[in-house]
């Protein structure tokens, strides 16, 4: 299955979400902001990466630029529960797809299998 970076600044939601994950076979990292998940992704990679909006250090959007700039080719997804205005922000900026928190388990899977395999 796939490696999958999730980038989300508080431990409920990367703990949810790498439950979910794993639970499909998916190869889980996590990291608590932009910084530490770009840091993360130039020294191991990943197939995919689920990041979330409002972050302290470096937002959502800011990674989601910088990935898209930089690594077009990897498939980002964007969650959020505390900006939904800036989701609609993330897709024009280059998101695979965006989610509202909360969402169901099989939203989630659904995004994921879908930015997969593109």
């Amino acid at each position: 299955m796939a490696h999958i970076l999730v980038i989300d600044d508080e431990f409920e939601v990367r703990n949810t979400i790498r439950f979910m994950l794993e639970r499909e076979g998916h190869k889980v990292t996590e990291a608590l902001d932009g910084v530490e998940g770009i840091q993360y992704f130039l020294k191991h990679s990943a197939d995919l990466i689920i990041t979330d909006i409002l972050m302290p250090n470096q937002d959502g959007i800011e990674t989601l630029l910088q990935l898209h700039v930089d690594h077009p080719e990897v498939p980002v997804i964007v969650i959020s529960g505390n900006a939904p205005e800036h989701l609609g922000l993330a897709s024009e900026f280059g998101a695979h797809s965006v989610l509202s928190k909360p969402f169901k388990y099989q939203e989630l899977i659904n995004a994921v299998s879908q930015a997969l395999e593109t």
